[in-house]
Parts: structure tokens; C-alpha cells; sequence
């Protein structure tokens, strides 16, 4: 499989820092955000990654890794830029010419401290899409799904007021090629955005989503309380070693 980051977006949650900088390089600890999420790639045996940004930053982008004077990442590294933040069901239309078939799509302000490769696997026969949940004290700031006794994904809300899950949907999923042509019939949100919501909505709908739950850490690094647990968590795990 490849795998796709996806690192534009206008960083509104982390304003006053991302006037001038894209949020992907702001610093988890030692390393620029961006690093954490290709990792989990790598980690996962992905070696074949595209990076997808808007114009102003994706320059900055092929700097960090095509000068990798450190070898820091075994992989091939491929650009794309999205021209307008029309949400990350657009993002996700513009890795088409890049993949094959099945592919791993992660938001590049997602810190995932698990090593998740034996849940990043090809997809089953009756599987067109997987999301990745992570149980979180305070749901309602995410999109959630619930899921029955049987494993299965019974219903997905986009930051409900009142949950009835506490079951977050993480910036992690595998998807097949029929997805573009899914984001193909999509309508805009009232936001004017390509929703993943909407995307996962139609696989729920065609019986064809399934689910991986992680256990480990997971942080939302788009706002300063995310780059501050993580950054603590990944410190922790340094002083360790």
C-alpha cells in the first residue's frame, strides 16, 4: 500500500503560530509535527508517501525531506498541491494519479504513539473503508462513531453535542480506489467542504466500513493543548531510552 499525509489546511486552531508558518512543522518536542505521522507510515511497511499541502508551504515540504542529509526516513516522497481548503475529502481527491489501489490516508497533525502496523493491513473482501477509533474522555470535540456488540459501525455523527459514543474517529484511514469516485458525488458541506464524514457515511451505508480501535496515545496536534500533551508524552518517552 501507499500512504498519504495530508498537511494544508490554514491552522485556525493554532493562530497566532500559523500566520506565518504551515502547523506541520511546528515542533512536537525535537521533531517537526510532520515527522510523527510518516513514521506511523513507515512503521506500518508504507515506503511510498505522498505529502499533500497548499502552495505556499509545499516548497518548504520538499526541502525537510529531499534534504535528509541524516537518512531519517527509508521512503520515497511524492508532492501535491491543494490549491483551495475545500475540506479532506478534496485532499484526499487529489492522491488519485499516486495510488494504485488500496491506500492509507493520515492527517498530519495526528500523533499516534502505537505502533499500529498489524492494523494497517490491506482490506477484507466485503471492506471498501477503515476508520480508527480511540476511546477520549471528551467526544464531543471529534467526529464519533458507535459500534455494536458484534464489532460492527452503527452510526457517525461530526462533533455531536450530546454522544452517544465515546468513540473518537481519528485523522487515520484505509481506503480503496472506489473512494474517488464517492468524493466524486458528494455535495459541499454548509462549510463549503468535502467532508471525510460524508465519504465514511456512504460506506457505513453500503455495509462496507469496518473498524480498528487503538490503545495507545493519540493526540489532535491542531490545537496548542494537543502540541503540548504530545510534545510532553514524546519528551517522556525520550528520557526513557
Amino acid at each position: 500500500m501507499k500512504g498519504v499525509v495530508l498537511a494544508g489546511g490554514k491552522g485556525s486552531r493554532l493562530q497566532p503560530m500559523t500566520h506565518v508558518v504551515n502547523k506541520h512543522v511546528i515542533p512536537i518536542y525535537d521533531q517537526p509535527m510532520i515527522y510523527y505521522p510518516v513514521n506511523t507510515l513507515i512503521e506500518a511497511g508504507i515506503d511510498e508517501i505522498l505529502i499533500i499541502s497548499n502552495a505556499e508551504h509545499i516548497g518548504k515540504y520538499i526541502e525537510l525531506f529531499e534534504n535528509d542529509e541524516d537518512n531519517e526516513f527509508d521512503a520515497d516522497f511524492s508532492y501535491r498541491v491543494q490549491s483551495e481548503p475545500k475540506g479532506i475529502g478534496h485532499a484526499v481527491s487529489l492522491a488519485e494519479q499516486f495510488v494504485d489501489d488500496e491506500f492509507v490516508v493520515i492527517l498530519g497533525d495526528n500523533i499516534i504513539r502505537e505502533d499500529l502496523s498489524d492494523k494497517i493491513s490491506p482490506l477484507a473482501d466485503d471492506e471498501d473503508a477503515r476508520i480508527f477509533l480511540r476511546q477520549v474522555s471528551e467526544p464531543s470535540a471529534y467526529g464519533v462513531a458507535s459500534v455494536d456488540d458484534d464489532g460492527h459501525v452503527t452510526s457517525l455523527e461530526e462533533k455531536p453535542q450530546n454522544p452517544t459514543s465515546n468513540f473518537a474517529i481519528i485523522g487515520l484511514y484505509v481506503f480503496n480506489s472506489g473512494i474517488f469516485d464517492v468524493i466524486d458525488g458528494l455535495t459541499p458541506s454548509d462549510r463549503g467542504e468535502y467532508e471525510i464524514t460524508d465519504v465514511n457515511s456512504h460506506y457505513l451505508d453500503e455495509g462496507t466500513l469496518q473498524y480498528e480501535q487503538i490503545d495507545g496515545s493519540w493526540y489532535d496536534a491542531g490545537t496548542p493543548e494537543g502540541v503540548f500533551q504530545a510534545s510532553k508524552d514524546v519528551r517522556a518517552s525520550r528520557d526513557r531510552i
